[in-house]
């Protein structure tokens, strides 16, 4: 294990310490500009994420969700949503996480996922392979839509346009549809549990860490139109397989 993969672990669970102290508390809840909530919880998790790797690279950036972006222009960026699924944190079900993922010259290298709910942490680091629980794990080898279980997170966007009805295509032809939504689709992904992810309305810090995992698990992890991820991401389309990927890549840009 790297040292950036051990401070990112370090760091996550720092983090899972100060987000179990507020969980289940009557927290005041703030709406930012966009309407999304934000608690203390949200910001003084951030807070010890970033003291934890500061405190090994301190020349290193940061983009965080509740503190922006920092050293920009640093070789290495840590990308840094301390709850992701703060919706689901205030009303008081599981569904959230903790995202630190780490960008090297705009490529993203490293990914840890934490549910502290979950008790369950995923990580990967490029070349390295993924892990969920420490232990090794790896996508399914489905290729067809008959064979997949498909699994929509937020599609609101998708569901405004043409790209409606191309998704029906899909969801007529898989063997099911789910909709598990955050952190947790993308580690069933990755552990070859479900085979194909779909979400129109993302920001890149709920998935950069999540794209290495499912990418170092041997899944193929882009945005709907088939691009590979930058900062202004919005999109995912993510496949166990680059076959069963490009089909739904094709249906949904519609090509086919």
């Amino acid at each position: 294990m790297s040292p950036f993969l051990q401070t990112a672990i370090e760091a996550a669970v720092a983090a899972q310490k100060v987000i179990q102290r507020f969980y289940r508390e009557d927290i005041p809840v703030e709406l930012k500009a966009d309407r999304s909530p934000v608690t203390i919880a949200d910001v003084e998790a951030e807070k010890a994420i970033k003291a934890v790797i500061t405190d090994v690279f301190p020349t290193h950036g940061f983009y965080g969700e509740e503190t922006g972006l920092t050293r920009g222009s640093a070789p290495y960026t840590w990308l840094i949503d301390p709850i992701d699924g703060t919706k689901s944190f205030v009303r008081q079900y599981p569904f959230f996480s903790t995202q630190i993922g780490l960008m090297h010259d705009h490529e993203l290298v490293l990914g840890v996922s934490s549910a502290p709910e979950f008790q369950e942490i995923a990580y990967a680091e490029k070349g390295l392979g993924a892990y969920l629980a420490d232990r090794p794990v790896r996508v399914s080898g489905v290729e067809d839509f008959p064979d997949a279980t498909l699994s929509l997170g937020n599609i609101q966007t998708l569901a405004g346009g043409e790209g409606w009805n191309r998704l029906g295509r899909i969801v007529q032809q898989v063997n099911r549809t789910r909709g598990y939504g955050d952190f947790y689709h993308y580690h069933l992904l990755a552990s070859g549990r479900i085979d194909l992810v779909i979400e129109s309305d993302v920001n890149i810090l709920d998935i950069a860490a999540l794209a290495v995992v499912v990418r170092e698990a041997g899944g193929v992890f882009t945005d709907l139109q088939g691009r590979d991820l930058t900062l202004e991401t919005t999109s995912v389309l993510a496949a166990a397989t680059p076959a069963l990927h490009a089909k739904a890549l094709d249906v949904l840009n519609g090509r086919i």
